[in-house]
């Protein structure tokens, strides 16, 4: 068995030892708090129209998402009745997880090192894709691309939102920070 007692991830071991100090020198920060760092991840996947025809979809996105995150995923339900898209309110309509601290840290190592290289006709993710705020907002079309979801069964293949929150103030620097972590942008 494993001893996790002593265990950091890669990533957070990365950034302790090299990633902030590079940081620094490039950005110029005068104290070790002003060095961005990753805050939280979120990820969300919605199911849409299948939901609202079978509610055992949302279901299968929760355990599925639960899979991939290692932690348990919660239903996301509408706020309110839609009428023309035949929502109710209270309906289940997908499945969501925030990841903090080292399951944060393992998931986006996973998701650079192993998920991104099986995705298929991969180029890149754009370097576009920030809000403004330093915070960084991906999607996938297939969620089967992670190893921990048995192919054979999956009975629907989901799109994934996964949005990376830093503390950084400006894009540039979370885009260096990410970058620092091997992000392959493709511009």
């Amino acid at each position: 068995m494993l001893d996790t007692t002593n265990y950091t991830p890669r990533l957070k071991a990365l950034f302790q030892d090299s990633v902030r100090q590079a940081l620094t020198e490039e950005f110029g920060y005068k104290n070790g708090m002003m060095v961005p760092r990753l805050e939280k991840i979120v990820l969300n996947i919605g199911c849409g129209a299948e939901a609202v025809r079978d509610s055992k979809k949302a279901r299968s996105a929760q355990e599925d998402l639960t899979q991939i995150a290692g932690q348990k995923a919660v239903i996301t339900k509408a706020k309110k009745s839609i009428a023309g898209f035949r929502v109710r309110e209270d309906m289940p309509l997908g499945a969501k997880v925030t990841l903090r601290g080292d399951r944060m840290y393992e998931f986006l190592d996973r998701l650079i090192t192993i998920a991104m290289p099986r995705i298929r006709d991969f180029r890149g993710v754009s370097g576009k894709s920030f809000d403004g705020r330093g915070n960084y907002a991906t999607g996938l079309k297939e969620h089967i691309v992670f190893p921990e979801i048995n192919f054979d069964k999956v009975d629907e293949v989901w799109g994934m939102d996964i949005v990376i929150c830093t503390t950084a103030k400006t894009d540039a620097e979370a885009k260096a920070l990410l970058k620092h972590f091997n992000m392959p942008f493709n511009s």
